[in-house]
């Protein structure tokens, strides 16, 4: 039982308060047996606020499971509050379970399926409701969620590829920097105690390496500790406002090698979600809305929402996507194609294919191309080390001899 809010007219006068019914259809129904004709009624807004506070994360792979087997149900005749009933009993993900019980509930009290599933934003983002609107009011719910499935399991696999090109030299740089802080902390101090005894002269390389390890074990490593988190959060300010994201963005599709990868796995993600979102029958100004707000760079974000801008004035979409200089000659080219030949989502789901392929093909070579230079950063800063802390040795072994 959900509690409304209305306004109408009776034989008294205007009238407003609130009335208790299973649906906004039996609110108004009890109204008119009031004698009260309803101009306005909604659900009290409250409860729709404390419904947000439901849930947490949900994993890409757990989200993907629920659509698929969602989709299956409704292809199967299934009524949609005893599938979601299902689903919130086997699903795996705690969150996940006490959204669809809720959601659930919500059906069978007369709500529709898109209204229920935007209460939870954090789970639920804005191309997972707006397909499931459209598959409302097109009757092809069980079609549409099964694209949609299939956009979530390639979108996760996507960014599965992207994070294995970083998870290598990440590990390695981590493993190079705690190791040399354990030798400048614990080994370093050692051999510096042992030369000032023995009062070597020593080398350059050794005599900087200890200076090094004094700065390190005194204020200096305080300092430098506090400035690295220090500008990692000053960064991560900056980034929030628009300009920061806008500059951040566009240097990072400027950067070498990894700048190229970035640009092709945004243009996978840009041509797989627009082509999902069309081919599931969503205008294409809600489309690209979407589009845009789902690219994750600003650059890219930018010019799908001046390529919005000139399709509302009635122009295609080719022009302002080929003088916005972020997507290659051949998406362009493809997407003038599919728009001439009036089969724009199928083109848009062949290059997202394409891409795909191109981002699997670029993360094997960037993995083939860090592992010797991750193997040579980590022999000079260890090796160099050792090399400078013996190098007395030897001397003292040579003048001995």
């Amino acid at each position: 039982m959900a509690v409304f809010v209305y306004k109408g007219r009776s034989s008294a006068g205007a009238v407003t308060g609130e009335v208790e019914a299973n649906s906004r259809t039996a609110a108004v129904a009890a109204l008119r047996t009031k004698g009260v004709v309803a101009t306005q009624v909604q659900e009290k807004k409250a409860k729709a606020a404390a419904a947000k506070k439901v849930g947490g994360k949900v994993k890409d792979a757990e989200l993907a499971i629920f659509t698929r087997l969602f989709s299956t149900m409704i292809d199967s005749g299934l009524p949609i509050a005893q599938a979601l009933n299902i689903l919130a009993e086997q699903s795996e993900s705690k969150p996940l379970r006490s959204v669809v019980s809720v959601i659930a509930s919500d059906i069978a009290s007369g709500q529709t399926l898109a209204e229920s599933f935007r209460k939870y934003p954090r789970i639920f983002n804005d191309l997972f409701t707006n397909l499931i609107e459209a598959g409302e009011s097109g009757g092809v719910l069980d079609v549409v969620l099964q694209r949609l499935s299939g956009y979530i399991e390639k979108a996760a696999s996507l960014k599965r590829k992207v994070k294995s090109a970083m998870v290598y030299p990440i590990t390695i740089i981590s493993v190079a920097l705690i190791v040399v802080m354990f030798m400048m902390i614990f080994i370093i101090p050692t051999f510096a105690k042992m030369f000032k005894d023995m009062g070597a002269d020593l080398p350059l390389p050794t005599a900087i390496v200890i200076a090094i390890s004094n700065f390190v074990t005194g204020w200096g490593g305080v300092v430098v500790a506090g400035a690295i988190v220090g500008g990692i959060w000053g960064l991560k300010t900056y980034y929030r406002t628009d300009q920061g994201s806008m500059v951040i963005d566009t240097f990072v599709l400027k950067v070498p090698v990894m700048g190229m990868l970035i640009r092709k796995v945004s243009v996978a993600r840009f041509t797989r979600t627009l082509g999902t979102l069309i081919s599931s029958g969503v205008s294409i100004l809600e489309a690209l809305r979407i589009t845009a707000r789902s690219a994750g760079n600003r650059v890219v974000e930018k010019a799908v929402m001046e390529a919005r801008v000139a399709v509302s004035s009635g122009r295609g979409l080719t022009e302002p996507l080929q003088s916005s200089d972020v997507f290659p000659p051949m998406v362009i080219h493809m997407i003038n194609v599919g728009e001439t030949t009036g089969a724009l989502d199928a083109m848009l789901s062949k290059i997202a294919d394409f891409y795909e392929d191109e981002v699997d093909a670029a993360v094997t070579a960037l993995t083939a191309l860090m592992e010797p230079l991750m193997i040579v950063f980590l022999g000079i800063c260890v090796g160099g080390i050792v090399v400078a802390m013996y190098m007395p040795i030897f001397k003292l072994v040579t003048l001995v001899k």
